[in-house]
């Protein structure tokens, strides 16, 4: 099953100028565990999906949510940011099989 089948919502924030989160958020516990324990949501993969350091994956049971934080490529609003808002991030993400 694709990440974007399974979840409710999949979005992208900015979390400061040196970072990016990741929400994933999910209607039954059943698939929020099955996500969480999904080999293609640990923290080398998607770093290496964003070509970034390893990332921080947060679980947040109590929501059903999974957090994923970011180090942003460049501080952002600076010359060559492309998404200050860091809105339009969460794209690499919504093909993974969980």
């Amino acid at each position: 099953m694709k990440l974007i089948d399974a979840a409710r919502v999949i979005r992208s924030k900015n979390a400061g100028p040196t970072q990016v989160t990741l929400d994933l958020m999910f209607d039954t516990r059943e698939m929020y565990e099955r996500a969480l324990a999904a080999p293609s949501l640990k923290a080398a993969v998607i770093a290496q999906r964003f070509n970034v350091a390893e990332a921080e994956i947060i679980p947040y049971p109590a929501a059903n949510a999974i957090k994923i934080v970011l180090p942003r490529r460049i501080i952002a609003g600076t010359p060559g940011d492309t998404d200050v808002y860091g809105a339009q991030q969460h794209r690499p993400i919504l093909d993974l099989e969980i």
